[in-house]
């Protein structure tokens, strides 16, 4: 729909007008145990549903809680705390306290209050115990009681946080055994790494906030795992080499609690091990698989062991050079490959109540898609698509895996949260949120390909024209650009993965281009890694394959070109101006990285190695190589605070800009880290839109 009508986005409003927002349920989850039943909060309600009768019961208001917490102290609640369900309770926190309600006896109690000065909150299965960290120190609270963990402590030392700069998908680093008798935790030594300085604005004389940041080709961090017994309070160690600096991610425990599950990546990224730990002694047991590519290895998800056979489990891999599931016994035997294709693997869901179907989510059908499918798990089967809708799918299961709330959006819906079946039946719809654009003036958005600098692979354009279109009349391009790994920003979901900064500057009078390039993510191992050794080469070169589709057609004004983005998408906007002078007018570069030997170690030698190995790639990668040939408008937009992409990028690069005598923009945002978020975006937003105005 081209919106034929009256209203118009304005900047001040992208990101606080929530009449702009598309609908959705908060906390959608099932209850587990045996009932066939949802909870969600919706206008200050928890909600019941039991399922397939569809009957609605309000289990809680807002505001019946806030008058059971009255009493106890608290302080009372704006909105709905984050809930877990467990059985007939409900858990959450009210500030530093957690409390339970009893949804049998409607009753509210307190379960553990955290002590102040503390944070990285992990609570037990059961509820009663947690570990917390203050001033880096590890610490376990069992009901009322408090225990040191950690058995060293000091600057540089830190215990049950994650690790390895949130890499490789560790989110947490404190791990409860199923039992609830144990803990696994890591434990970094970080004194070996350098200080990086970050300046804050927080008092009248700026006073300096560090981060220890290993850059590329530096001494990086030492990692331990640590075993906390609650019952002899005493830490065992897992036999890990000490002195190494490999990898130790994706740590899970088996569901008897008797052991350990972790993943070891070599430095180099090239070589992994899947190894399994005596949990009392910390012995190793057994080194169940080993992988190895000259490229990298890249380990994101833990073992999923099978719910009724759990001496087996299930392994991601893209050995076969797409991310796909294979099945192993716990001592290690490779059983037989699950599935298998040209394309990949994105979550294991669940299973079936008898254990022999797994489903899972996948791009199986469209690489812009995620879709739920199952496949037998002890023999080969075919795969059955379960969701009927075409587009991005977001799928949690019921306890018995019968039913499944599925959250789903594409080109022409919002947002749908409904029921299904195991046959993809929908047994009821919970949401289904109009489209909160409807009204406005909006440009049509086209999806299509064009081949990559191959000449074989192709890849996924999205253009959107202005709502009031002409095609004899030629208009300014804004390609923005990210290229990087781990990012697609083109999908068959709402607004085809767009955002309404993208519409708004359509609704002004421009063509906005993104092409996913070579090096982007959800297209299998050889296109994302075609970038190692060479960043900013191969996926240049696709992008200018897009520059190039764009001055073939008669309505763009090949005199008004422009390149944005921010992060690896900075990276790539700068790449693009520099590597092609004069093609771009304008330029605008947000948290960009700049020289590849000052950005840290994980990601920077995953996808480069180390300067030491690969001196040809950094020196082709630098961008203060190119600085001569900056021709046109570039503003370079950072954070001050950007842990991420350091603020030295920028700064190394404006005095590179100065020596050659090269005019350069900049704008720094004092107070944000990697990206600018909150309401302060659409100052982002104005900086940018007055930046094409003026130059484009």
């Amino acid at each position: 729909s081209w919106g034929w009508s009256q209203k118009s986005l304005q900047i001040d409003g992208l990101m606080t007008d929530q009449t702009l927002r598309v609908q959705a349920l908060e906390q959608v989850q099932w209850l587990n145990g045996t009932q066939d039943a949802v909870i969600y909060v919706d206008d200050g309600k928890l909600i019941k549903m039991d399922i397939p009768s569809g009957t609605k019961t309000t289990l809680l208001t807002l505001d019946n809680l806030n008058k059971k917490l009255e009493p106890l102290g608290a302080k009372e609640l704006r909105r709905f705390p984050t809930i877990t369900v467990d059985e007939d309770a409900l858990f959450f926190f009210a500030g530093r306290r957690y409390f339970k309600y009893n949804l049998t006896t409607k009753k509210l109690s307190q379960q553990l209050e955290m002590p102040d000065s503390t944070d990285n909150w992990t609570v037990a299965p059961d509820k009663l115990k947690a570990s917390y960290n203050r001033d880096g120190v590890l610490m376990m609270l069992n009901k009322k009681t408090e225990t040191q963990v950690s058995t060293v402590t000091g600057d540089g030392l830190v215990d049950g946080r994650s690790i390895h700069r949130n890499e490789f998908g560790i989110r947490t680093g404190s791990f409860f055994a199923p039992n609830n008798r144990k803990f696994a935790f890591y434990s970094m030594d970080e004194r070996m790494v350098s200080k990086y300085p970050l300046m804050q604005l927080d008092k009248p004389i700026m006073t300096v906030q560090t981060t220890r940041y290993p850059m590329a080709g530096d001494t990086s961090h030492q990692v331990q795992v640590g075993v906390y017994d609650m019952t002899t309070k005493k830490v065992k160690y897992l036999h890990l080499d000490n002195a190494s600096d490999d990898y130790k991610t994706n740590l899970t425990w088996h569901p008897s609690s008797q052991s350990i599950y972790l993943t070891l990546l070599t430095r180099d990224q090239k070589t992994l091990q899947l190894c399994r730990y005596y949990a009392t002694t910390g012995v190793l047991m057994d080194v169940l698989l080993e992988e190895h590519n000259d490229r990298y290895v890249e380990p994101e998800h833990s073992p999923v062991f099978l719910p009724k056979n759990p001496e087996r489990f299930l392994w991601f891999s893209e050995r076969d050079g797409y991310q796909h599931l294979y099945l192993y016994a716990t001592d290690g035997q490779f059983i037989r490959q699950i599935t298998q294709g040209e394309w990949i693997v994105n979550e294991v869901i669940g299973f079936s109540a008898d254990g022999d179907r797994v489903y899972f989510t996948a791009t199986k059908d469209s690489p812009l898609e995620i879709n739920l499918y199952v496949t037998t798990v002890n023999k080969p089967g075919k795969i059955e698509r379960i969701t009927k809708a075409s587009g991005v799918h977001r799928v949690t299961m019921s306890a018995n895996g019968r039913y499944f709330v599925d959250r789903y959006s594409n080109p022409q819906t919002p947002a749908v949260v409904q029921i299904i079946d195991d046959k993809g039946v929908v047994i009821k719809q919970l949401l289904k949120s109009p489209n909160p654009l409807a009204d406005y003036t909006l440009g049509k958005v086209e999806i299509g390909t064009l081949k990559a600098a191959d000449d074989s692979t192709d890849l996924y354009y999205r253009m959107i024209k202005p709502y009031n279109f002409d095609s004899s009349r030629q208009y300014p391009v804004i390609v923005y650009v990210y290229g990087g790994p781990h990012t697609q920003l083109i999908t068959n979901s709402w607004m085809n993965g767009a955002n309404l900064f993208f519409h708004y500057l359509s609704q002004e009078g421009y063509i906005v281009w993104t092409v996913d390039s070579r090096g982007s993510a959800n297209r299998g191992f050889d296109f994302e890694s075609v970038i190692h050794r060479n960043v900013g080469l191969n996926e240049v070169a696709d992008q200018m394959r897009g520059v190039a589709y764009l001055k073939s057609l008669p309505y763009v004004d090949t005199t008004r070109l422009a390149v944005e983005g921010w992060s690896y998408g900075g990276f790539m906007t700068i790449s693009l101006m520099l590597k092609n002078p004069g093609v771009f007018k304008v330029a605008t570069a947000g948290g960009p990285v700049i020289d590849w030997k000052w950005y840290e170690v994980m990601y920077g030698e995953r996808y480069m190695e180390t300067p030491q190995n690969n001196p040809d790639g950094y020196e082709q990668a630098s961008l203060l190589n190119y600085v001569q040939n900056l021709q046109g408008h570039l503003l370079v937009i950072h954070g001050g605070l950007d842990a991420t992409v350091v603020p030295q990028h920028s700064l190394e690069f404006l005095k590179a800009c100065i020596a050659k005598r090269k005019q350069v923009d900049f704008f720094l945002y004092p107070t944000h880290e990697h990206n600018v978020r909150g309401a302060d975006r659409e100052h982002l937003y104005h900086k940018l839109f007055d930046y094409y105005q003026t130059h484009l």
